[in-house]
């Protein structure tokens, strides 16, 4: 199944904004874990939460939003 542009400038801007914050908590929590002030089990957060940034900003420059090919709306 070929992939089609199912999102608009707009939403491809804000993909790439939360995808790139998503990345830069990731490292945060990363830094966090590495001086010793959360637990290491904070790693799955750190995994989650670098592929859930890198997932998103790939949807920003596809075009495509995995929701809305789904046959959701969202407002962007």
């Amino acid at each position: 199944m070929a992939l089609t542009c199912n999102i608009g400038a707009a939403g491809k801007a804000a993909r790439l904004r939360i995808g790139i914050m998503g990345v830069a908590v990731g490292l945060g929590l990363a830094l966090l874990i590495g001086i010793g002030l959360l637990p290491s089990i904070g790693w799955w957060a750190v995994a989650a939460s670098i592929a859930g940034g890198t997932f998103t900003i790939w949807e920003a420059r596809a075009g495509w939003c995995v929701v809305r090919a789904m046959g959701f709306k969202t407002r962007v």
